[in-house]
């Protein structure tokens, strides 16, 4: 029997090390930089930015989603950003990974979001299989975009002139 529910400060560590996990399965596995102060900090600080949730079995965590609003300026309404999802791989099958997506549908449902979103790697065929299956679309007409490491501080520098 498993057990879906809200994260708890007492999470952290194992959130953190799925976290890792989730980064050596995506093929980055020196990129996570997440400490278990900084993420205990965003989910559970004086102003937390980010939610979790987890799926117990066996006594264990097997999977987290962790997320965050966002704000479609067309629907003038939130929606949830899924930051990520991971279920063991041992654990995978047994309906984990659906229950945590279902959860933040509910959410979403519940407070009149617009829509839960997330990104997946263009590699990853079986994960695009699993959210293609629950009847999520591929929004093949947008392209990410991000500033990170030194084009973000070099854009960062331009706004003294900027205004």
């Amino acid at each position: 029997m498993s057990t879906l529910r809200t994260a708890r400060p007492a999470d952290v560590p194992v959130i953190l090390q799925l976290i890792h996990d989730l980064a050596v399965y995506e093929r980055e596995p020196d990129a996570v930089r997440t400490t278990a102060e900084s993420l205990g900090d965003a989910l559970f600080g004086d102003r937390p930015t980010i939610y979790a949730h987890v799926v117990e079995a066996d006594g264990q965590i097997q999977g987290f989603a962790l997320w965050f609003l966002n704000y479609s300026t067309w629907e003038g309404v939130n929606g949830i950003h899924l930051e990520d999802l991971y279920v063991r791989p041992e654990a995978r099958g047994a309906g984990h990974g659906k229950a945590l997506l279902a959860a933040l549908a509910a959410i979403a449902a519940e407070r009149g979001y617009a829509r839960v979103e997330w990104s997946v790697l263009n590699w990853n065929e079986p994960s695009i299989r699993f959210y293609e299956n629950l009847g999520a679309t591929n929004q093949t007409e947008w392209s990410t975009f991000r500033l990170s490491g030194d084009a973000l501080a070099d854009v960062a520098a331009l706004a003294d002139s900027a205004a």
